[in-house]
């Protein structure tokens, strides 16, 4: 039973039932504010960090950009080997060398007229 006097019971006192009381809410504030500030790091890494949303989203846009640049560089491949085959000694296309001829060369036939 508590009385209004400061006498002990028990070795406690009412005065320093009362400090303990006060203190235990500052350590639960330090400890919610230390808490509070490792959420808030962590969800701005995992938007803004190096392995966030956004990176993501930035590397997957890249990689699309990519992936078009390669088919058009197989699109161009393809193209230049099929006029190399055309102008290889085991495939000739006689279309392929007149123009040639006339643009490398400037060739005309006898039968065509040149304007300038």
């Amino acid at each position: 039973m508590w009385h209004d006097s400061p006498t002990p019971v028990r070795g406690i006192t009412r005065s320093s039932m009362n400090r303990s009381k006060k203190r235990a809410p500052l350590g639960a504030l330090v400890y919610l504010g230390v808490m509070a500030s490792l959420a808030m790091y962590f969800a701005y890494a995992s938007v803004q960090g190096d392995f966030g949303i956004f990176r993501r989203v930035q590397i997957d846009a890249e990689a699309r950009a990519l992936s078009t640049k390669r088919e058009e560089l197989r699109a161009e491949v393809d193209a230049l080997r099929n006029a190399t085959l055309r102008l290889s000694d085991t495939y000739l296309d006689l279309d392929l060398l007149d123009e040639q001829a006339r643009d490398v060369l400037g060739l005309v036939r006898a039968d065509e007229i040149v304007l300038r």
